[in-house]
């Protein structure tokens, strides 16, 4: 593959805050594409926006890829029980674009999980920047009750698979499991696409809000230049 990468100056971890990361970003110069993306995934990188990048830290390697091989998931228990406290929401795909409706609630769950931080500043237009991007088929799956909007499953469609991009819900409906729920039905989808992969960005052991990844299994991490199991099965 053809295309230089170019590196960030260490900063404060977002996700470990007693460390410094860096990342690596195929060169925002050049004219990437979907097809790019496709082979840059299965090297554990992830899209963020029109950016392609993974994280290039020296002294850490907590942040790892991880996928579900959907043909195989089993889910467990408590999985089930999500899934059928939300049979009763009807998901529609929608093309990348603004929506007020979709924002207004995108701004309501920062507000919820990331009071005061840069997050809960997002205009209309880092919005869109972020999720979307001019490259990638990017889909927006809406999840409504009747006629509520409930959450949102921001996803990127590839030759292999789906990558979860990000998901966002009704701070007000938490019992419901929304997020976790998203996840499931992207799952599904893959299945039904007959894809065989679910992409979930980077499964991080030591931080609460991104440990919860390896909970889907079976699973497969990104370690030593190649997938492989992690884990156990159900």
């Amino acid at each position: 593959m053809d295309l230089d990468f170019c590196i960030t100056p260490p900063q404060p971890c977002s996700y470990l805050p007693d460390r410094q990361s860096t990342l690596l970003f195929a060169d925002p110069r050049a004219a990437l594409s979907s097809s790019i993306y496709n082979r840059l995934i299965e090297r554990g990188f992830r899209r963020s926006g029109d950016q392609i990048y993974r994280p290039g830290c020296s002294q850490c390697n907590a942040c790892i890829p991880l996928r579900i091989p959907v043909a195989k998931f089993a889910p467990r228990r408590n999985q089930r029980r999500i899934w059928l406290r939300n049979s009763d929401l009807e998901v529609t795909p929608l093309p990348p674009g603004y929506d007020d409706e979709h924002y207004q609630l995108y701004r309501r769950y920062l507000h919820d999980r990331h009071r005061g931080s840069e997050m809960d500043n997002l205009t209309p237009q880092n919005y869109l920047a972020f999720l979307s991007s001019s490259w990638s088929d990017t889909v927006f799956y809406q999840f409504r009750l009747r006629q509520k909007l409930l959450a949102v499953a921001v996803a990127d469609r590839l030759d292999r698979g789906f990558s979860a991009v990000y998901s966002f819900f009704d701070p007000a409906y938490t019992t419901r499991s929304l997020g976790n729920y998203a996840i499931l039905w992207l799952i599904r989808e893959a299945n039904r696409h007959h894809l065989p992969w679910l992409y979930l960005g980077y499964w991080i052991k030591e931080c609460r809000n991104m440990a919860y990844k390896s909970r889907y299994r079976p699973c497969e991490i990104y370690r030593d230049g190649r997938w492989q199991p992690h884990g156990k099965n159900p």
